[in-house]
This record gives structure tokens, C-alpha cells and sequence, in this order.
């Protein structure tokens, strides 16, 4: 087999319009931002796709991406290079210990939760939402649901698999792990059919936030995505979930995410470990 000459070069250097160029196609489809600390990841993530492609350079690379549609499947590849981040189950325990409250709240109400993951990458964050809903309302006769949305469709293909390595999953207490996982071959575990049938993902950009059919959802988490986000557009996404909040529902964001939003038909939590408004309820 003949080597590709280009595999074997070092990355060339992205010169600063080359760069920018990226910036503003990314930020002009995605709204994330790539700033300038993270331009030596943005130049890493597009070199080895090019390396794969047998290019050699920047501009032709941008050229090729940029004449595609956002849903070309160049694009889709790309973009889940640059926007998966490493998560983990349960990530800011805080956040999901208020969660648990709530739930243990509604639970008194019956009925259905409908529940909402942000920017679930490759599924960690709605599986912990769901083991959590599982164990809080199994003895109270509510049902819960699970969406989750994210512009990776490579990450969502992995999420729905809902296989991990076992390096996440016994970072999880015991009892947790031996109830909602089955162990696989080679060190790997799936999430049990029966929590993976409760999420639902697809794939949603949050820049069309308006064009979602989530409406009237009870709990929305929204973790470690708005930092990538300039602040005027954190505050456009903020207002566009708390829209689909429920009355008495529960937003969660990342703590230090957002410092100076306010939304008139929300109230702050008082928990200072989180980062959480409730909806207010009219009468």
C-alpha cells in the first residue's frame, strides 16, 4: 500500500486570515465562537481531516467546506470534531443533586416529566438525567421522558448506541452501574434498553432553537455548552429555552456559564451551588 506523501508532513501553520475565515463560518453556522487560545485545536482538528482527504491546503480545504451545504456530510464530519467535548455521567454533582430535589417535588403531582438535555454530545449527561428520574420517581407513578438534542451527528449516532467504556462506568457507584448497565466484550458496557428507551435524540442547532417542537418541558439542562457562545448570543439561547419552560418548570445551567441574564418570567434559584431559574406559575 503507497503512502500519501501529505500523511507523513507536518501540519502547516494556519496564517490569521485563514483563521478568521474559519472563525466566521463556524460562528455564521454553529454560533460558537473559536477564539485564539484554541486556534492551535482548530488548526489540529481541520489539518488531520485534510491529512484523511489527501489536501494540503488550508484554503482549498475551507473552499470545499464552505460551498457545501451546513447538512453536507464534509460538514457533519468536521463539525463533530470540533464541538465533542470530553463528559462524563454526572458531571457537576450539584446540578443533578438539584435536579433530584425537583423531581422528588414533582413527583407528588403525577403525570408526566417531560425533560430536556441541551447539547447532550455523546449522551452521557441525558442517560445520568434518566438513571436519576428512574431512582427518584420508580415508587410515585410518574412517567418521565427524556429529549435530547445536539449538532454532532456522529455524537448522537454514538449516544443512541449508548455504549461505554469501562473506564466512565465504574467511576459510578456499584449499585448504579450493575442496575443500568449490561457488561459487552472488550471492557465495554450498554445502557439497559429500558433507560435507553426513555431518550429521545436528535440532532438540533442551537441557532434554530425557534423551529424546535419542544414546547412545555418541565426540566430543561443545558451544561458546558453556552461557553462557546459570545455573551449576547448565551443570552439569545437563554431566552429562547426559558420560552419553552413550563410554569413551575426548572432550568439548569452551568454554574459561572451566564453572570448578568434575568428573564421576566423567571426567578433565580437560591441554591449557590447551581445555576438554576424556575418558571414562574401566573395566579
Amino acid at each position: 500500500m503507497m503512502t500519501n506523501k501529505w500523511s507523513m508532513q507536518p501540519l502547516p501553520e494556519m496564517d490569521e486570515s485563514q483563521f478568521e475565515q474559519w472563525q466566521a463560518l463556524l460562528e455564521s453556522r454553529t454560533g460558537m465562537r473559536v477564539t485564539e487560545q484554541r486556534k492551535t485545536f482548530l488548526q489540529t482538528s481541520v489539518g488531520m481531516r485534510m491529512r484523511e482527504l489527501g489536501l494540503s491546503d488550508y484554503q482549498n480545504y475551507y473552499n470545499r467546506v464552505s460551498q457545501h451545504p451546513p447538512g453536507g456530510m464534509e460538514w457533519t464530519l468536521l463539525v463533530d470534531r470540533l464541538t465533542v467535548q470530553e463528559t462524563s455521567f454526572f458531571r457537576h454533582q450539584a446540578s443533578f443533586d438539584r435536579v433530584q430535589r425537583f423531581l422528588a417535588e414533582r413527583s407528588d403531582k403525577g403525570g408526566t416529566i417531560e425533560i430536556w438535555s441541551v447539547g447532550c454530545s455523546t449522551g452521557e449527561e441525558p442517560y445520568s438525567l434518566a438513571m436519576l428520574a428512574q431512582e427518584t420517581l420508580q415508587d410515585s407513578g410518574c412517567y418521565f421522558g427524556i429529549s435530547a438534542t445536539d449538532i454532532s451527528a456522529p455524537a448522537l449516532a454514538k449516544a443512541r448506541q449508548g455504549i461505554y467504556s469501562d473506564r466512565k462506568v465504574e467511576a459510578l457507584p456499584r449499585e448504579r452501574a450493575e442496575q443500568f448497565f449490561t457488561p459487552l466484550e472488550k471492557g465495554r458496557y450498554q445502557v439497559v434498553s429500558q433507560l435507553r428507551d426513555r431518550v429521545c435524540f436528535s440532532q438540533v442547532n442551537v441557532l434554530e432553537l425557534s423551529k424546535t417542537p419542544m414546547h412545555g418541558m418541565d426540566l430543561i439542562y443545558c451544561q458546558n455548552l453556552l461557553i462557546y457562545f459570545r455573551r449576547w448570543r448565551r443570552k439569545e439561547i437563554l431566552n429562547r429555552l426559558a420560552e419553552r419552560l413550563a410554569p413551575g418548570g426548572l432550568l439548569v445551567v452551568g454554574l459561572g456559564e451566564v453572570v448578568d441574564w434575568s428573564h421576566p418570567d423567571l426567578e433565580r434559584d437560591r441554591d449557590p451551588a447551581t445555576l438554576a431559574f424556575r418558571k414562574r406559575v401566573s395566579g
